[in-house]
């Protein structure tokens, strides 16, 4: 007789934990860009509704027991939301690199163009400048017809005007950079007097700017108004830093072995020369308050793409003069990075115009004091120049080239190519020379004069040192900024416009001798 044993049933229990899965959940991450999303909300919601199976096993029994544990698989609402938060803010930032480049690149493909038909015109009056009025223009036509195309406008070049404010030291450093070629062939004699009517020249323009607006403002007594916002250009990020260390550290060795491997040598010594200069503004901008009055980071910059170009030439036996002509070639076919940085100063002239429509209300309402303090100081520094130039004995050529010390480099360079002989290099390095003095020491200055009004202040900043200056003041008196854009802006282009009359250029040759 045949006995049957009973074949255990395989059970299914439903057990539930003692613990909550979702507190299990490792520590919330911060919102990244790099965060990498694996899920999507879809998955999360399917598997929310899903069991998970468990088999365990009897020691008992001949036949394991197979019990499925069917625990709830269940997702917290903050994962979905910070995952969907990070596929938005990578999509955000996508949008704002595209956004970024196309509006940067439409102000220097109008630069671009604007050079183009002024070289085939023959036309020597600056193109960005005739730009930049046509761009404000624009802009006051539409603000009185329809006044949200203009703001959608504005808006849409916003990302342009912060990128251009946010490296606008930049592209003063080539002309300091390649200082000691410029100035070589100058006498020490010669070099001595230029300081002189640098430093000299800074102080008494300032005064004069200064206590124009002054006199004006109490004979006008118009009241004081908060200005418009101006939109502030984000700092630097230690991603940013490591990725042009990298830049600095590959380009210079693969330079070193392979010293046409881009084709020319200026095209190869490139990326390090460039990744040097703004490493340097980096690092500079990153010192502290009271180190950066007596070390700008503009002179941390210089010094670090000179650094860079001197070691260059030492590990490759070239030396440092050839290395530095390869950082500002001035050529547009075989261009070095002097040249890239300074490919932006017709964009920078260009972003004026929006930086005055925005003021538009302020410099309608101080128009006086503005327009006066703006043209009296411009007419004298550059009067003032000349003539001290020639009392000094400074040779006349010089003299010329540093006619236009107090106006922004991008309007200088252009107002010293309608002088014949010319050294714009010279100019440049003095402009940004002056703009130094101006940064370190506009402040103390200002205080000592007894200028209290934010205007008398930002005028007379930016008459005499014009955007290093600004920059150095705005960034400790933020209510002068307005003031410091609008005579940074109009001193350059009065110059550029004063300038371009021959029979101004012709009196001031004839007092320089």
């Amino acid at each position: 007789m045949s006995t049957s044993m009973p074949v255990p049933m395989a059970t299914t229990v439903s057990h539930s934990l003692p613990f909550s899965l979702p507190k299990l959940k490792p520590p919330s991450l911060s919102p990244s860009l790099f965060r990498r999303t694996f899920f999507l909300n879809s998955t999360l919601n399917t598997l929310s509704n899903r069991t998970i199976p468990f088999t365990t096993f009897s020691p008992t029994l001949s036949n394991p027991t197979r019990k499925t544990r069917h625990v709830p698989a269940k997702f917290s609402q903050a994962d979905t939301g910070s995952t969907s938060n990070s596929s938005s803010s990578l999509t955000n930032t996508v949008l704002g690199v595209l956004h970024l480049v196309v509006s940067l690149g439409l102000i220097l493909a109008a630069d671009m163009f604007l050079k183009k038909a002024f070289v085939a015109a023959a036309i020597k009056f600056p193109s960005a400048l005739f730009g930049m009025f046509c761009i404000f223009s624009v802009l006051i036509t539409l603000d009185a017809t329809v006044p949200s195309a203009a703001t959608a406008l504005t808006n849409f070049f916003e990302p342009a005007l912060l990128f251009i404010q946010r490296w606008l030291p930049l592209f003063y450093v080539p002309s300091l950079v390649v200082l000691p070629l410029a100035v070589k062939d100058v006498p020490a004699a010669s070099a001595l007097k230029i300081g002189l009517i640098l430093v000299g020249g800074w102080l008494a323009t300032l005064c004069v700017a200064g206590y124009t607006a002054i006199a004006v403002r109490k004979a006008v007594k118009t009241e004081l108004v908060e200005a418009e916002p101006m939109g502030k250009p984000s700092p630097f990020s230690v991603f940013e830093v490591w990725t042009w260390t990298a830049v600095l550290i590959i380009s210079f060795v693969s330079a070193l072995f392979y010293p046409t491997a881009l084709g020319t040598s200026a095209r190869t010594c490139l990326p390090f020369l460039l990744a040097a200069t703004v490493l340097g503004y980096m690092v500079g901008s990153g010192l502290p308050a009271n180190l950066k009055k007596v070390f700008h980071p503009i002179i941390c910059c210089a010094l670090s793409a000179d650094l860079t170009a001197l070691a260059f030439g030492y590990f490759s036996k070239s030396g440092l003069e050839p290395v530095l002509g390869y950082y500002l070639t001035k050529a547009s076919s075989n261009p070095g990075a002097g040249d890239i940085l300074m490919g932006f100063l017709g964009s920078v002239i260009l972003s004026f115009s929006f930086s005055m429509f925005k003021q538009r209300k302020l410099v309608k309402r101080h128009a006086a004091e503005i327009f006066t303090s703006v043209i009296i100081s411009t007419v004298f520094s550059l009067y003032s120049t000349a003539l001290v130039g020639r009392l000094v004995q400074l040779e006349p050529s010089l003299t010329v080239s540093i006619l236009p010390r107090c106006i922004t480099v991008a309007l200088a360079l252009s107002i010293v190519s309608l002088f014949d002989g010319a050294n714009s290099s010279l100019t440049a390095a003095v402009v940004v020379l002056t703009g130094l003095v101006g940064a370190n020491f506009v402040q103390a200055t200002l205080d000592k004069l007894s200028f209290r009004d934010p205007i008398a202040r930002g005028i007379a900043t930016a008459s005499s040192a014009h955007g290093l200056g600004t920059a150095a003041l705005s960034a400790k008196e933020p209510e002068a900024l307005p003031f410091c854009a609008i005579a940074y802006a109009l001193n350059g282009i009065f110059g550029s416009i004063l300038c371009s009359i021959p029979a101004v250029r012709q009196s001031l040759l004839a007092i320089v001798g």
